[in-house]
């Protein structure tokens, strides 16, 4: 009885009830000190919540941390440590990434790590493949919602643009992106991930003042990372391994 009578309270207190459960459990010397016990929980279990709201609502395809990624493979700028970079302080500076390489060679690895690394500093982020978002973007505008999809991106401090440059883009879909970064630009970070020079992005956008405008805001407060490397996944694949195996087999 006494449970749900602490449980009811919480509600009206608009507290979880991770509060009622743990008191409990929780001991202290003093009142004072159970009290603290109590409430640090809570503080414990909103954090908890919320980072991992950030990390469902982000987008991400699937969950990667640093560990194992291979930053002896990557060429970062003479500013940006592998230390700076793990801290985000290119969130805090209000600066872009943009990684530039192959396919299969960390690039999307690396952004989701960093996207999460992000969430769990309780900054909101959204990841999203270039080709879907414009998607998105194009289907909200011809359904009168593109007002609604824009408010929840500005909610975002932190944009993730995977594979840009994979898909042409027609000219709505270009003006749309266009719109995107520039509504970033100098007020939340960008990361865009790439395989294609910056002489060619005016054969995805087909404008060339729109592609040297839309370089003008990502590259103005930037980072540039380069995966010079072979695709990673073609060095992990079994395929590989057996193609490799043939070529060296002798009676072959």
């Amino acid at each position: 009885m006494l449970n749900q009578e602490i449980a009811d309270c919480c509600k009206q207190l608009r507290l979880s009830r991770n509060l009622a459960e743990m008191a409990q459990s929780m001991d202290g010397d003093t009142h004072q000190e159970y009290l603290l016990k109590l409430l640090s929980s809570e503080i414990s279990h909103r954090r908890k919540v919320r980072i991992d709201k950030l990390i469902s609502s982000a987008g991400f395809y699937t969950i990667k941390t640093f560990e194992g990624f291979r930053f002896d493979e990557i060429t970062l700028p003479n500013d940006l440590s592998i230390e700076k970079l793990k801290s985000l302080d290119f969130i805090n500076e209000g600066r872009n990434l943009i990684m530039y390489g192959g396919t299969g060679t960390g690039k999307t690895f690396l952004s989701i790590a960093l996207g999460v690394a992000a969430c769990k500093q309780g900054i909101p982020v959204k990841f999203y493949r270039t080709a879907a978002l414009v998607n998105m973007l194009s289907e909200a505008k011809k359904a009168g919602t593109l007002g609604n999809l824009l408010k929840k991106l500005n909610k975002a401090e932190l944009i993730i643009l995977d594979e840009y440059g994979y898909v042409p883009l027609d000219r709505t879909g270009a003006q749309l992106l266009f719109e995107i970064i520039s509504d970033c630009y100098e007020r939340r970070s960008i990361i865009l991930n790439t395989n294609l020079e910056f002489s060619r992005w005016v054969n995805v956008l087909y404008d060339e003042q729109m592609t040297a405008a839309m370089l003008d805001r990502l590259l103005h407060h930037c980072h540039l990372m380069l995966f010079p490397g072979p695709s990673n996944r073609m060095k992990e694949s079994s395929i590989n391994d057996l193609y490799r195996s043939i070529s060296e087999d002798p009676r072959s």
